[in-house]
């Protein structure tokens, strides 16, 4: 049963100011976490010079493959038929990701193989959770 699951995405980072840049980034999925992806971003574009890690629901980014969606710092919408865009706000600024939305099919597709939508729940550590939520760790 897969409970770790890296997929390597080419996306285009629309930087405004900075131009377009590819890059290669990673859309990660763990079991122990199963509402949240994350996506990481090499160190080469961070400006502080480390990798940068955004994490999001996983249902956000399934349900941004149909309509706008998402509310806060992160946005993902259908982007024309074959490309999706996630937009991630920060204090430093806003970014935009364009990425090919087979990449998105294909790494959602795996998590839902490792942990059903619906069965995630299952696959927490409440205990862990409520830990988090009250500073108990």
């Amino acid at each position: 049963m897969l409970t770790d699951i890296d997929h390597i995405v080419q996306v285009r980072l629309c930087a405004p100011g900075a131009g377009d840049q590819e890059v290669s980034a990673t859309l990660r999925y763990h079991r122990e976490d199963p509402l949240a992806v994350c996506l990481t971003f090499p160190a080469s574009v961070s400006l502080d010079g480390t990798d940068v890690t955004w994490t999001f629901a996983r249902g956000l980014l399934a349900a941004g493959l149909r309509a706008p969606s998402g509310d806060g710092d992160v946005h993902v919408w259908p982007y024309g038929l074959r490309r999706t865009m996630i937009e991630l706000r920060a204090r430093e600024g806003i970014a935009l990701i364009d990425l090919a939305v087979a990449d998105v099919r294909a790494f959602l597709s795996r998590s839902y193989e490792a942990v059903p939508a619906g069965a995630e729940v299952r696959h927490m550590d409440v205990d862990a959770v409520l830990a988090a939520l009250l500073g108990d760790e």
